[in-house]
């Protein structure tokens, strides 16, 4: 028998999961198994900007709320266009309180981090189309042969 918690069981148990980040959903916040994350378990509605770690599927998903509704949240990673519905407060495991990136550590009161929140959440539709512009202009560029 394995003595591996899962960090659902972690946040149940002991009110708190620390790991290390995987994906990149959530670029240029955390990089893939480079940065730290520090979860408590949360008991309380959450408010626009939080980031709660929930599971879809097998996969544990910390994303940031972007919307507060009266009977769920709508949440987005900060590097993904598409938005997740119906995601209720019985779904949430338990919120991002602090992290520690480049071995720097930062708590979610930080003013640096709150500003970034509000960025790249009021931001992402001109993120976005930035986005998409550079790529369109980057195969245009190579199939000029300009760009390799």
């Amino acid at each position: 028998m394995s003595d591996v918690k899962s960090i659902a069981e972690l946040l149940s148990e002991e009110g708190r999961f620390v790991g290390t980040t995987s994906g990149v959903s959530m670029e240029p916040l955390f990089s893939d198994r480079r940065d730290t994350i520090i979860v408590l378990k949360n008991d309380k509605r959450l408010k626009k900007y939080d980031v709660p770690l929930y599971r879809r599927g097998e996969d544990y998903i910390l994303h940031r709320v972007i919307r507060v509704l009266p009977d769920s949240y709508i949440i987005r990673g900060d590097n993904c266009e598409e938005k997740e519905y119906g995601i209720r407060d019985e779904d949430i495991l338990g919120t991002l309180v602090a992290f520690y990136r480049k071995d720097k550590y930062y708590t979610v009161d930080n003013m640096l981090y709150k500003i970034y929140s509000f960025v790249v959440v009021n931001t992402h539709c001109l993120r976005f189309f930035a986005k998409k512009v550079r790529r369109k202009l980057s195969r245009i560029l190579r199939k000029l042969g300009l760009n390799k």
